[in-house]
């Protein structure tokens, strides 16, 4: 059943390659794949740059687009001033995977932001079974 969301935010010169792989290593990072994928998520105004959407075709799901102001309010591990002066969010990758994440149900950050040359992921899902103690 796909219940995971990958955010991602990228600068204009990443390519749709670079983001694929990225996203691949934050999958196999949780022990998933491409087939857990629900959603992917990110800044409004990278929701139709070519990397993301060529992305969202090959994972056959769709993409959510946040506004600032919305990933700005979610509370996220890794914040970055850096990002927060470029974005107006203090968090893409991060905050995008845990907003969308949070409309499929209880959810929590899985593989925090993970940073390639021109882009980062992060991967959030419902939480984690707690280990039996029996």
């Amino acid at each position: 059943m796909r219940r995971l969301v990958v955010g991602v935010g990228l600068s204009s010169a990443a390519t749709p390659a670079e983001l694929a792989a990225l996203v691949d290593h934050v999958l196999a990072v949780a022990g998933a794949d491409r087939r857990d994928v629900a959603r992917l998520a990110t800044l409004a105004a990278r929701a139709d740059a070519p990397p993301v959407t060529a992305l969202a075709r090959a994972l056959g799901v769709p993409v959510d687009g946040h506004a600032a102001a919305d990933l700005a309010a979610v509370a996220v591990p890794n914040p970055s001033e850096t990002v927060r002066a470029r974005t107006g969010t203090p968090s893409v990758a991060e905050a995008a995977a845990l907003r969308s994440a949070h409309t499929l149900g209880r959810a929590v950050l899985l593989v925090g932001r993970t940073a390639a040359a021109r882009a980062t992921a992060a991967l959030a899902g419902p939480p984690r079974p707690e280990p039996s103690t029996n």
